[in-house]
C-alpha cells in the first residue's frame, strides 16, 4: 500500500483536478501558489506515468480528453473521501473531552513529558490535564490519579506497566570543581570526592550509583555531605555551581556537556541505565480520552528497550 501511494503522485492529482475544474493552468497555479510552468510540468509527469493524454491544450482553452474526464471523476471522489476522513478525525478531536491526572518524576517530567503537552493540546484542546511532578509513588485510588510515570515501581498485578525507555546514566562535574580536585579515574576514587546525594522518598536512603564493569551492572554507595530530599533537579543545580560530582540521566545534562558546562567523568564505566515506565490501572484504558493520551505518550516517548 505504501509503495502504491508513492506511485499515485497525490500532489499532481490535486493539481490535475484544479486545472480540470477551472479549465485553466494559470488559475490552478494561482490557487496552488505555483507558476503555470510548474503546474504544466506536474501534469506532464502525471500523463507520462499514466501513459495517457489528459488535456487538449490550445491557445484559447484547456479541455479534458475522454480519458481525462473519466480520471477526473474518479479523482474527485477520492479527494473528497480524503477530505471527509480528515474532517471526521478533526471533529472527533474537538469533541473528545475529559480530565486526566498524571504523576511524573521531576526530571522525566521536565525533560521528556512537559515539552509534549502543547503538541497534545493542539489536537485535543478540550482534554484537561492535571500534572503532578513528584518523585514519590502515588496511590491511584486514594489520590485519584489516572496515570503515572515512574523510574521505580513496586510490582502490582492490578497495574499495567509499559516501559518507555532505559535512560542512560552519566557522572559529571562542573569544570570549576574539576579544576580544584583530582579527576577520578576509577570507581573507588569516588570516596575522595563530594558526591551529591538524592534521597529516594520511598526508602529515605541515598540512591546508589550504577556502573557497568565487564558488562555487568554494579551498584556503588557514594558519600557526600549534601543531600536533596525531594527535588532531584536540585542536585543538578548544585553540581553546576561546583558543589561536587553527580550521577544523573544523560538526557538532563547532554546539552551542558556539549556546552562544556559539565565535564563527563568515568566514561570507561558508563553504560548503566534505569527504566522509566508508564503505569496505570487496567480499567483506565477503557476511557477514550485517557486511552488517547496513553497512546500519544507511547508513540512519542517509547524507544527500543532491553
Amino acid at each position: 500500500m505504501t509503495q502504491q501511494l508513492k506511485n499515485v503522485m497525490l500532489s499532481s492529482v490535486e493539481l490535475f483536478c484544479a486545472v480540470a475544474e477551472h479549465k485553466s493552468f494559470t488559475q490552478a497555479a494561482k490557487i496552488a501558489g505555483l507558476t503555470p510552468a510548474a503546474v504544466s510540468r506536474s501534469i506532464a509527469r502525471l500523463e507520462q506515468r499514466l501513459n495517457t493524454q489528459l488535456f487538449v491544450r490550445s491557445t484559447r482553452q484547456v479541455r479534458l480528453t475522454h480519458a481525462g474526464e473519466i480520471y477526473f471523476q474518479q479523482c474527485q471522489q477520492g479527494l473528497t473521501q480524503i477530505i471527509e476522513a480528515e474532517q471526521l478525525l478533526r471533529n472527533q478531536s474537538q469533541q473528545l473531552n475529559g480530565r486526566i491526572r498524571i504523576s511524573l518524576p521531576t526530571p522525566y517530567g521536565h525533560y521528556r513529558v512537559l515539552p509534549l503537552i502543547p503538541i497534545f493540546k493542539q489536537t485535543y484542546p478540550n482534554i484537561q490535564i492535571d500534572l503532578q511532578l513528584t518523585n514519590k509513588n502515588v496511590d491511584f485510588i486514594a489520590e485519584g490519579f489516572d496515570l503515572a510515570i515512574r523510574g521505580r515501581y513496586f510490582k502490582d498485578s492490578n497495574l499495567i506497566v509499559r516501559t518507555l525507555e532505559h535512560a542512560e546514566l552519566v557522572v559529571v562535574a562542573a569544570a570549576s570543581y574539576i579544576d580544584s580536585h583530582t579527576r577520578p579515574t576509577d570507581i573507588a576514587a569516588l570516596d575522595q570526592h563530594e558526591c551529591l546525594q538524592f534521597i529516594l522518598p520511598s526508602t529515605g536512603k541515598s540512591v546508589p550509583w550504577l556502573f557497568k564493569v565487564n558488562n555487568q551492572i554494579h551498584e556503588y554507595t557514594t558519600k557526600g555531605s549534601l543531600h536533596c530530599l525531594d527535588d532531584i533537579l536540585g542536585t543538578v543545580t548544585l553540581a553546576k555551581h561546583g558543589a561536587g560530582l553527580l550521577q544523573t540521566y544523560r538526557f538532563i545534562v547532554a546539552q551542558d556537556i556539549q556546552n562544556r558546562q559539565f565535564v563527563e567523568l568515568l566514561h570507561p564505566f558508563a553504560g548503566a541505565s534505569r527504566p522509566f515506565s508508564l503505569v496505570y490501572p487496567s480499567q483506565k484504558y477503557a476511557s477514550a480520552h485517557i486511552r488517547t493520551f496513553i497512546d500519544f505518550l507511547i508513540t512519542h516517548l517509547k524507544t527500543d528497550v532491553l
